[in-house]
């Protein structure tokens, strides 16, 4: 036994992908695809997404939520998971990345379950907060501009139901968070939503050291 989560160099790295995931052919061919961008390193690890799928189907969700979509992978990950009427509202403004996360969306058949919404997040949010969808999703996934992660928290935690999910990527960013040396704009908003989140009474809350580093957080009934 450890108490300490252990680190994992390249061969751990090989040997949980080889005995943990079970991708999905069509996850697969857009992660490949993906990976040839030069922007590849925004994509998740695959071993998140599928972690995500299994939280999606542990809580029986119905309507979720994500906050940066890039390529499609995450919101594919997590489409495929959800009940025939499920929703899942996509939140981006690239038309050249959606265009083939759409693509991929299509050949999955789960197209019609995915509502893209290109505009900035923080105004969809805001129009679905208007709306009267507040305390009404399942589970959101949060992995966009990192200047903006409190905003976005703070609106997502207003839109998901009592009981509901948020999943917050990068949030261990590469280790800087915890260098005191690093300093840059994005770094000290990535600690910012860290620490806006540890002391948050509203929600029950973990860091898991998966991938970069995802926050999880349950709005308290």
């Amino acid at each position: 036994m450890t108490n300490a989560t252990i680190s994992l160099g390249a061969e751990l790295q090989r040997y949980l992908t080889e005995h943990s995931l079970r991708e999905a052919p069509v996850l697969a061919r857009l992660r490949q695809v993906t990976a040839a961008l030069p922007q590849a390193n925004m994509q998740i690890a695959p071993e998140q997404g599928q972690f995500m799928q299994l939280l999606v189907r542990l809580m029986g969700a119905k309507r979720c939520l994500e906050v940066g979509t890039f390529t499609g992978y995450s919101a594919l990950a997590v489409a495929l998971v959800l009940p025939g009427d499920g929703e899942l509202v996509a939140c981006d403004v690239s038309v050249e990345w959606t265009t083939i996360a759409r693509e991929y969306w299509r050949e999955a058949g789960v197209d019609a379950r995915i509502d893209l919404r290109l505009a900035p997040a923080l105004a969809t949010l805001d129009d679905l907060l208007a709306s009267g969808r507040g305390s009404s999703f399942d589970f959101a996934f949060i992995d966009a501009d990192k200047g903006n992660y409190v905003a976005y928290y703070e609106r997502v935690v207003e839109l998901l139901r009592p009981g509901g999910l948020v999943a917050i990527d990068n949030v261990l960013w590469h280790g800087d968070v915890a260098d005191p040396a690093v300093n840059d704009s994005e770094t000290n908003a990535i600690r910012a939503l860290n620490d806006r989140v540890h002391r948050d009474e509203r929600v029950d809350m973990s860091l898991v050291p998966i991938a970069d580093g995802l926050l999880l957080a349950r709005r308290r009934g």
